[in-house]
């Protein structure tokens, strides 16, 4: 039976639907053009450069000597490598990293709110489990997300990240739940599925594209009143983990 829930958060709970027209009008502001798509696209790019670089055993804001604003400075300075365009201003990462802490840079996907409140009347504990930085916990408070949480962990308070077992384990010690009676949602496969195993506890993909798993999470109450290996329970996307 499981007892509790956990969420990633970025293209699970929420998403930047503006996110390259929020980085051009900034850049732009700064002396730096760029296209809104380019600019998506090298976002996306950077990220996953830097995920690959990453040592999940620390986490990489609050390990980085300028914290978390000074990485994402780093961030910007590598995008603009990219564009083989002068380095921006720290003036223009303030700005980013202003704009991207607050409740109008995103948007919650719209059956998440049903699905919070399915489940708290199912009796089940939820919680955050996420590889963000210090603004998470506001901006959750802003979206008026936080109020659905028992518990929100993100990297940068645990100072490790998915999927390194202890970010999971601290949520679960949070929650009060077993590891066996606890699952965990997210959109990555190592991150958040691989993650969350190695913590022993069950998980499920969600892949808003189509490619497998949960497309989006209206279906989860219902999957865990499914019995795993059941075709209902694979044709909404399976759970999988230390059965």
């Amino acid at each position: 039976m499981i007892v509790a829930v956990t969420f990633d958060v970025t293209h699970t709970l929420i998403h930047c639907p503006r996110l390259g027209e929020i980085y051009a009008e900034v850049l732009l502001r700064h002396g730096l053009e760029v296209e809104p798509e380019r600019a998506c696209e090298l976002v996306h790019a950077v990220w996953t450069e830097f995920a690959c670089l990453a040592d999940p055993g620390r986490d990489r804001f609050t390990s980085h000597p300028g914290g978390a604003p000074g990485w994402w400075h780093r961030f910007l300075l590598r995008l603009a490598e990219h564009l083989e365009a002068p380095p921006p201003t720290r003036f223009a990462a303030a700005e980013l990293y202003h704009r991207f802490g607050r409740a109008e840079a995103w948007e919650v996907y719209p059956e998440v709110w049903a699905t919070l409140a399915a489940l708290r009347e199912k009796g089940v504990r939820l919680g955050v489990v996420s590889n963000w930085d210090e603004r998470l916990p506001s901006l959750l408070e802003s979206l008026g997300l936080a109020a659905s949480f028992d518990a929100v962990v993100c990297s940068s308070e645990v100072g490790v990240e998915k999927p390194d077992r202890r970010i999971f384990r601290r949520a679960l010690e949070l929650l009060r739940a077993d590891p066996g009676a606890a699952l965990h949602v997210g959109d990555r496969r190592l991150e958040d599925v691989e993650g969350a195993i190695a913590a022993g506890m069950h998980a499920v993909q969600l892949d808003r594209g189509g490619g497998g798993g949960l497309a989006d999470l209206a279906a989860l109450p219902r999957l865990l009143e499914t019995p795993p290996g059941s075709p209902a329970s694979t044709a909404t996307g399976e759970l999988v983990g230390p059965w």
